[in-house]
């Protein structure tokens, strides 16, 4: 038996914090329609999470057709969704201890695209143990994508989860791999199997609205002054959005930080125009005898 406690309080907290994102998750989900607005899913979203007793982990991502990842709605964003596909990748936090789920709601008529993405996802949790590499756990996201004739994108991973860190080791590959380490009893991560008709590569796009801290230093701007103190009271090294901030003119406080390196941002992480991209993502506990889904619907 292996010594790690999954009873201790840590556990707990990720527990927590699944399961209010699993809530969250599906309340999100069944909002998404034609029509509806990106800010007001994403927004009513992070204010659940709230409610619920935890804290946004990231802002609420909404990537539409060939993007992948940190899309999120902007201030005043006028966005609604059309006949297109939808990943929604959330996150929470109990305390700094994290969760990250995504689903992806097809609009745009390829089910089966949202479906390779999220067998893959169960086949993967089919061979989650103990000693188990993460290599094998790719092959296994490889296998299925490949079998519905289409791409992984291989250059998005699965993560580990940390205290008030959203992405540590290990990293959970979405195709084989000779390398790779094994999971332990007690190790906490993200697999997100990712499903595209391109070319299974994503690159930076033009845009970013989230934003982290890089490292503390003091700046004279009273603006920026005011958003950094929020950001490390608040966000601490998690990613935050400019919509988050309580401040005047919070793009601009932003830009001066980014300026002085005081923050970095993620880029939208997209395919080529055209494509689509399906995502579906749980977080898991490794146990003796397999693992704990913590974000699977109740």
């Amino acid at each position: 038996m292996s010594d790690v406690d999954l009873t201790s309080e840590q556990y707990e907290k990720h527990r927590e914090a699944g399961r209010i994102l699993a809530r969250v998750r599906d309340e999100a989900a069944e909002r998404v329609e034609v029509g509806a607005s990106h800010l007001d899913v994403a927004e009513r979203a992070e204010e659940r999470i709230r409610e619920l007793g935890g804290e946004p982990a990231f802002p609420v991502n909404i990537s539409i057709d060939h993007e992948a990842a940190h899309a999120t709605p902007g201030i005043d964003d006028e966005a609604t969704f059309g006949e297109e596909m939808v990943n929604l990748d959330i996150g929470v936090h109990v305390d700094g201890w994290l969760a990250d789920t995504a689903i992806t709601v097809d609009l745009s008529g390829h089910a089966d695209l949202a479906e390779a993405s999220a067998e893959a996802l169960d086949a993967a949790l089919d061979v989650v143990e103990p000693g188990v590499r993460t290599g094998e756990i790719g092959a296994e996201i490889e296998s299925v994508i490949d079998g519905y004739g289409y791409n992984p994108v291989v250059n998005l991973t699965g993560h580990g989860l940390g205290h008030w860190q959203q992405h540590v080791p290990p990293n959970i590959p979405n195709r084989a791999v000779e390398s790779g380490v094994e999971l332990d009893v007690g190790d906490v991560v993200a697999i997100e199997p990712f499903a595209t008709d391109g070319s299974g590569k994503v690159g930076e796009g033009p845009t970013e609205e989230i934003f982290a801290l890089e490292r503390e230093r003091s700046v004279r701007n009273r603006q920026a002054r005011q958003a950094l103190e929020q950001i490390t009271e608040e966000f601490r090294t998690l990613p935050f959005a400019t919509r988050w901030l309580d401040v005047d003119r919070a793009e601009m406080a932003v830009r001066r930080l980014k300026q002085q390196g005081v923050l970095h941002g993620y880029p939208v992480l997209q395919e080529a125009e055209g494509t689509l991209v399906s995502q579906k993502e749980h977080t898991i506990v490794v146990t003796d005898d397999g693992c704990e889904v913590t974000t699977r619907s109740r």
